[in-house]
């Protein structure tokens, strides 16, 4: 199983919307073959080791990372792939949150008489479609937030200078993670402040996640950076503000939505996201922005890169959570990992809300 997962790993970056899923077809301690699902509209996991293992796999067992499909969907169900290579055993990490498939895949294997045993590493099989899962269950995305700050915690100077905190490593690593998210999202502050493009500069050519901007006033220069890179774009705004004429000129996508509190309503934004079949957010934005999604318990994981130096006061922190008034409001982060990069230290938190159940 820890090889099937690895080898659903190898598609981290190309598989959206669907889940990274990975197969290894075994005999005893003999491995036969292991495959992976690629691209989206083609063929699964088990399809690839399937079809490696030949004669090999009747009789064997089957590893993989998610319960095989029992639908006719783009591709052809992988239970009958399974059943009609005689495969005796199948063992799966988790079952499959989506209401097409959860439980009838396993059901349909046992009906053809195969063993099927359930659960094995099922905590690393969640993480590696944790955007996945949380559309299925929640019907919104995974929502991450990239943040960079010195020790004393500031993520600028003063005079709002933060052009570099972190080193190369750290950087390269930010490039890896917005290339397995769906979307980049920032804010108008970051886009008028930083003018970004936002792409995933890990591959020739960059690889293309959708950027989304939220601006409820619709104030995105048409000339910006975003809207001068072939990656589509999309403006999310207030939809009692008329779109500007050089904004709409542009032919960028124009998202418009009833307005909460004069600002956009952030929990409608990641709906209408899930309605695209979005998995994954990186968000990469200023405090106010990033504040508003911690408060409105929408984060689900921050990546706080941490470099050694300090920025002094009157430097910008990396939420805007107002004053509380109890520690009773304060907001716990779970560390899950934690690493080097260079100098830099990358920490991989869980927020715990107040509700007491971490997102």
């Amino acid at each position: 199983m820890s090889l099937a997962l690895e080898l659903g790993r190898k598609g981290l970056t190309s598989t959206h919307p669907n889940p990274r899923v990975g197969c290894v077809i075994a005999a005893g301690n003999e491995t036969i073959a292991g495959g992976w699902h690629e691209r989206a509209g083609e063929p699964h996991a088990e399809i690839h080791a399937l079809e490696k293992a030949g004669r090999k796999a009747r009789g064997a067992t089957a590893y993989v990372t998610l319960e095989p499909c029992n639908h006719q969907g783009r591709t052809p169900p992988c239970t009958a792939a399974l059943i009609d290579a005689g495969v005796s055993r199948v063992v799966i990490a988790m079952k499959d949150p989506d209401y097409r498939v959860n439980g009838t895949g396993e059901e349909a294997l046992r009906q053809a008489g195969i063993s099927v045993e359930t659960g094995l590493m099922s905590a690393v099989a969640e993480a590696l479609n944790a955007g996945f899962c949380k559309r299925m269950r929640e019907g919104r995305p995974w929502v991450r937030v990239k943040v960079a700050t010195s020790q004393d915690g500031r993520t600028a100077l003063r005079n709002v200078d933060s052009q570099w905190i972190t080193g190369e490593a750290a950087r390269a690593d930010v490039q890896k993670w917005r290339a397995r998210s769906d979307v980049i999202l920032t804010g108008i502050g970051t886009l008028l402040a930083d003018n970004p493009t936002l792409t995933a500069r890990i591959a020739d050519p960059p690889l293309l996640p959708l950027r989304v901007v939220v601006d409820s006033h619709w104030r995105t220069p048409p000339d910006s950076r975003l809207l001068n890179d072939p990656t589509k774009v999309l403006i999310v705004g207030s939809k009692t503000e008329a779109v500007p004429e050089a904004l709409a000129a542009t032919g960028v996508e124009c998202l418009c939505l009833d307005p909460r509190a004069d600002r956009v309503d952030l929990a409608n934004l990641m709906a209408r996201l899930a309605d695209r079949q979005i998995n994954e957010i990186q968000v990469e934005a200023g405090p106010t922005l990033c504040g508003s999604l911690l408060r409105e318990q929408l984060v689900d994981e921050v990546l706080w890169y941490q470099a050694p130096i300090l920025l002094g006061d009157g430097a910008t922190g990396p939420f805007q959570l107002g004053p509380l008034e109890s520690m009773k409001e304060r907001t716990h982060l779970e560390l899950q990992e934690s690493i080097y990069l260079g100098r830099d230290l990358r920490l991989n938190f869980r927020p715990v809300y107040r509700t007491g159940a971490a997102s």
